[in-house]
């Protein structure tokens, strides 16, 4: 009789190798004061290193959450996955379509119609005309804002910004999404849509990484925690644990 095992591994959709991060933060906002201060001989401008020697991988198919408070650089981490930013050192590697909705309302033209940005976003994160139209219908009643959807963007809410930046990104057919304190914005009954959304989106197998200070969120999305703590990775393991890391500097 064949007593053969397979083994199946699952495919990494992140990795994250030794990854640095320095911003230069100016203490100057102009040729005068940059004069002053190199004549009484101050720094005009300081280094801050957002990310140290950061390592991790992400499996397809894991929702991970990444912790840490204000100023830890996780919102920096979760841009370098995006590739909105580029890291000074390591490198970052993703595995299929990605989606990322990092700043509500990014990459929306304010002098353009709902209508218009739901395709030049769409375009952005990589979707065709074809699926766009196909998908137009449902990511317009996901947001349900039909009856703005021909008005001009400059025109909208907050809320109504987010609902369609959402709702575009959800409609990708994508490999990869990215989430930062999205979650926290809008009213509840739509904060809620938006959490069975990605609940749904978790079940079909997707990555998912949350940046959030809702810690009861990300323990119902998600089911590994990474905490950051001032650019360096303290904790690596289930998000119940990591929460609890969190709360204890």
């Amino acid at each position: 009789m064949d007593t053969t095992t397979i083994v199946t591994k699952t495919r990494p959709s992140i990795i994250v190798e030794n990854v640095q991060k320095t911003f230069l933060l100016r203490h100057t906002h102009s040729f005068k004061e940059a004069f002053i201060a190199r004549i009484k001989k101050k720094k005009i401008s300081t280094s801050f290193q957002a990310l140290q020697d950061i390592t991790f991988t992400i499996d397809q198919g894991e929702s991970v959450a990444i912790l840490g408070y204000n100023g830890s650089g996780k919102s920096t981490l979760l841009k370098l996955i995006a590739g909105v930013l580029e890291p000074d050192g390591g490198k970052i590697l993703t595995r299929g379509r990605v989606a990322g909705l990092i700043e509500v309302g990014a990459g929306f033209h304010p002098d353009l119609s709902g209508r218009e940005n739901v395709y030049l976003n769409a375009a952005i994160l990589g979707m065709n005309k074809a699926e766009i139209d196909a998908r137009f219908d449902d990511i317009v009643a996901f947001s349900e804002i039909e009856e703005f959807i021909d008005s001009e963007v400059k025109h909208y809410s907050s809320g109504m910004f987010l609902r369609l930046a959402f709702s575009v990104a959800i409609h990708v057919d994508l490999d990869i999404l990215l989430v930062d304190e999205i979650l926290a914005v809008g009213d509840a009954p739509f904060r809620e849509k938006c959490r069975l959304k990605i609940r749904e989106l978790v079940e079909q197998g997707k990555t998912m990484v949350v940046v959030s200070h809702d810690t009861k969120t990300v323990q119902d999305l998600c089911d590994r925690g990474i905490v950051i703590k001032k650019g360096v990775k303290v904790f690596d393991g289930p998000v119940a644990e990591a929460v609890e890391v969190l709360k204890h500097p």
